[in-house]
């Protein structure tokens, strides 16, 4: 019954436990239990406490969220000055070659590798390189802060 448990909830909400509790409920009211019905009722009791389990986990991640501070130690200048920067780096690399801002987002927004560029782009290794330096150097061009 724990395998059913476990392959229905996953191990994390520990069914084999709740299994456990399940029999002790049993025993429990076993006076209450016809001998034909306990498969019935342990696998009911189990299941049940599993759900009660899962809803007290959404609880829980619900309230460990964290929540997004309203407040910032930036300056209002600075704040302005960064978003400038944003619409100016997104309207430069909306002006990339279109081969040359996918490898370079494949590269430093996915974090992968030159190989692993040249093998989704189906390119070699050395034009991944100079598709993603290309697109480097033009954005240290159009944009003074990176210089």
């Amino acid at each position: 019954m724990s395998n059913i448990l476990f392959y229905k909830y996953g191990e994390l909400l520990n069914p084999s436990d709740k299994v456990q509790e399940a029999f002790i409920k049993l025993w429990e009211n076993c006076s209450k239990v016809r001998p034909e019905a306990a498969k019935t009722y342990l696998y009911t009791t189990a299941n049940n406490m599993m759900l009660n389990e899962v809803k007290h986990q959404k609880v829980v991640l619900k309230y460990q969220q964290v929540k997004p501070k309203d407040y910032t130690n930036e300056s209002p200048e600075f704040v302005l000055r960064k978003k400038e920067f944003l619409k100016r780096f997104e309207r430069v690399l909306s002006e990339l070659k279109e081969e040359e801002r996918v490898a370079f987002l494949l590269n430093k927004v996915d974090g992968k590798t030159h190989k692993e560029v040249a093998e989704v782009l189906g390119i070699t290794k050395k034009v991944a390189e100079h598709r993603i330096y290309a697109a480097l150097n033009k954005l240290k061009d159009n944009l003074e802060e990176l210089n």
